[in-house]
Formats: structure tokens, C-alpha cells, sequence
């Protein structure tokens, strides 16, 4: 059960209205690794979970605190629009110059589909999809997304604090900064924990299926041989890096037989 709380979790006004910053904020909203793409994943994860319940309570923390920020972007977005030019005239322009550059670069779905609001898409008009989350049952595999879906929100943001000088903007980002530093952190805490209960590898319990003589061989396919730097060295593991430098292809040349002749696939 979810309960709404009208006061933000931190403040989200910015000093003045800016249309393009609306639209750049929009990728921290509705892009591949934005709030939106957090919530989802973190919640989807601790309702999946029945294992411990530290781990169910640290996703679904993060996953609600997530639908915080979600609100807080999308409530500075709305500031940013307030009087954003709809269709500025010649002589609108003229006195200020500066229109013309803020109308042709702001995100026309704004005013047209979502009437100067915030919209689930990324700043290109690209919906957000729920292939952007990560929920797969396993926890050890689930935090290392969360910490890359963390490292790559907080990388994003940083750059869009370099964007602006808002002060308020930058309030608000400089809020969201600290708090993906504490969810990488938090995220990777629960992953080192997870991995010494259940293996670096995952899942951790198919050793004795797999080929093992591959399992540790730094395979050179590239002009490079940068990796060749690894061998001889521990892997997580505890077992040791080997170094192949022409690999062999080991599995022949395949001959499959020819698709019904109705279906018009032409292999001679």
C-alpha cells in the first residue's frame, strides 16, 4: 500500500522558467536510466523477493523513495514551462532575440501532447518501456543493475548541473547527487554481502555443468592485446586468468537443410 504525501521530499523551484532545461531534465525522468526506470526496477525486485527480508526492505526503501523523485522532476519541469512561448510573433522576436532559440529547442510534446507538463518519454519524445528495468529473481544479479542503473543516473545528472545555472535547478540535482551516491553505495554493500553468500559468478551453482576449461580464458579477438595484461592474475573467483592468443573455431561449418520451398527462402 502506497500513500501519497502532498510536500516534496526536497525542493524542486527553479529561479526562473527555462523551457530547454525542461526538456534535458526530461532524460533523467523518462530515459533509459532515469528515475522512472529506478522506481520500477527497485519496487518490481522487493515484490519478487523472498529471501531475506534486509534486501526486501532496502528495494522497496529505494523504490518508493524513487517515486519522490519522480515527482520532484517533474515538478521542476512544470516550473521550467510556466509562460513558455506557444507561438511568438516577428515582432515578439525581435525584442527578444533569445525567443527564437528557446521555441525552436524546446520538446513540442510538451505543449502539445502534455500542455506544458512533464511527460514519461526521454528529452526526444521517446517513451519510457519497461524494458529499461531489471527484475530478474536473483538478488546478486538484480543489486549489479541497480548499482550501473545508479552510476549511470548519477552520471547523467552531473552533467545536466553543468547545464544550467539555475540555482534552484541546481538545489534540486545537487539533492539528487548525493542520494545516488548513497543508493551505489547501499546497492553495492548488498551485493558484496550477496556474493560472498552465494558466489561472484551468477547463478553461482553451475560449475560442475559448464565447461570449466573456458571458464577463465582470456580469448584475444581484437588487433589489441591489452588483455593480455589479466593473465596470470586471481579472478574473483580465486581461480586464475590463461591467455589464448589465436583462438580456434571449434565447432565446424554448419549444414542445415533447406526450408520448405512454399516459404520462398532462395538458398540455391
Amino acid at each position: 500500500m502506497f500513500k501519497h504525501t502532498r510536500k516534496l521530499q526536497y525542493n524542486a523551484k527553479p529561479d526562473r522558467p527555462d523551457p530547454l532545461m525542461a526538456r534535458r531534465l526530461q532524460e533523467s525522468l523518462g530515459g533509459q536510466w532515469g528515475e522512472v526506470t529506478g522506481m520500477m526496477s527497485y519496487l518490481s525486485q522487493g515484490w519478487s523477493s523472498t529471501g531475506d527480508e534486509k534486501y526486501k526492505d532496502l528495494l522497496l526503501d529505494t523504490g518508493t523513495e524513487e517515486m519522490a523523485h519522480v515527482e520532484m522532476i517533474s515538478t521542476m519541469i512544470a516550473y521550467l514551462l510556466e509562460d513558455a512561448p506557444l507561438n511568438p510573433s516577428e515582432e515578439d522576436l525581435k525584442k527578444d532575440p533569445s525567443l527564437a532559440a528557446k521555441y525552436a529547442g524546446m520538446d513540442p510534446e510538451h505543449s502539445i501532447v502534455h500542455g506544458m507538463t512533464a511527460s514519461l518519454n526521454n528529452p526526444n519524445g521517446g517513451a519510457w518501456n519497461a524494458g529499461y528495468t531489471t527484475s530478474s529473481g536473483n538478488l546478486v544479479a538484480d543489486m549489479r543493475f541497480n548499482v550501473v542503473r545508479e552510476s549511470e543516473a548519477r552520471l547523467q545528472v552531473s552533467r545536466l548541473y553543468y547545464m544550467t545555472e539555475d540555482e534552484g535547478v541546481r538545489d534540486m540535482l545537487k539533492f539528487l547527487l548525493a542520494r545516488e551516491t548513497q543508493h551505489q553505495l547501499q546497492f553495492m554493500k548488498a551485493q558484496e554481502e550477496l556474493e560472498e553468500k552465494y558466489g561472484v559468478v551468477v547463478p553461482g551453482d553451475m560449475k560442475d555443468i559448464e565447461h570449466d576449461e573456458f571458464a577463465h580464458v582470456l580469448m584475444n579477438f581484437s588487433d589489441g592485446t591489452g588483455s593480455r595484461a589479466f593473465e596470470g592474475q586471481t579472478a574473483k573467483d580465486g581461480e586464475k586468468f590463461t591467455y589464448q592468443e589465436n583462438p580456434e573455431a571449434m565447432g565446424g561449418i554448419p549444414k542445415t537443410k533447406p526450408a520448405d520451398k512454399r516459404l520462398h527462402n532462395d538458398q540455391g
